[in-house]
């Protein structure tokens, strides 16, 4: 039976892959992942370990991604394992959070591939060890997020919101009228990283790898 390994990859630094991504990815036939259109930062990240490798990029609409891209995307993967052999599937992050590996593997159900995911560390965890804001403690609620309302205050003590290119403004009046203090981590782990908590510096920022933390005040508790 072929066999696809899904390998979260982190959030970039290679130092950060697990030893056993790294096995399974040495131990891969074929290397699948999505086709950005320019950098890969999966690809990027285990570019030691896969060199030689035959590399498989798989290609998704701009915008809306719909069931027949997913469905032509495990078709692919079907295709190009070889019989007995075994593929692995990158993405940046860990498989089983906001990950194109989630639709993927469930369009893979039906065939014969045995499937395996490996996790990967996750950016909002590496950006609360950088940041050192601790995601959760004793009797908090934790909330993640790549679609922020400010409902979902209503029910967490913190709070990690993703993808904040657009809206940072108004995500951060709302922080700051419900008394959360934040910090914006652009590029965690990388060598570009950096932390900001300056409100206009954080404005200012246009870079797309970047999310919040954010913790409700103590007093407000």
């Amino acid at each position: 039976m072929k066999k696809l390994y899904g390998i979260g990859t982190g959030p970039g630094d290679p130092e950060l892959l697990t030893i056993k991504a790294v096995k399974s990815m040495e131990n891969s036939h074929v290397i699948f992942a999505p086709n950005n259109k320019g950098t890969n930062m999966a690809l990027d990240t285990a570019e030691e370990f896969i060199k030689g490798k035959n590399i498989v990029l798989i290609d998704f609409p701009m915008g809306s991604v719909t069931r027949r891209d997913y469905i032509n995307a495990a078709n692919i993967i079907e295709e190009n394992i070889p019989s007995g052999g075994k593929g692995a599937f990158l993405t940046i992050g860990d498989p089983m959070i906001y990950s194109t590996f989630i639709y993927i593997m469930e369009e893979l159900e039906e065939k014969e591939i045995d499937i395996e995911v490996i996790p990967g560390i996750p950016s909002f965890v590496a950006s609360a060890a950088i940041s050192k804001v601790p995601l959760t403690v004793k009797g908090d609620n934790f909330i993640l997020c790549d679609e922020f309302h400010e409902e979902l205050l209503e029910h967490g003590d913190s709070i990690g919101i993703l993808k904040t290119l657009k809206g940072k403004e108004d995500i951060l009046k709302i922080l700051e009228k419900n008394n959360y203090t934040y910090k914006y981590i652009k590029k965690a782990s990388l060598k570009d990283e950096g932390i900001l908590v300056d409100k206009e510096d954080i404005l200012k920022d246009k870079n797309y790898i970047s999310l919040i933390l954010a913790r409700k005040n103590q007093e407000d508790k």
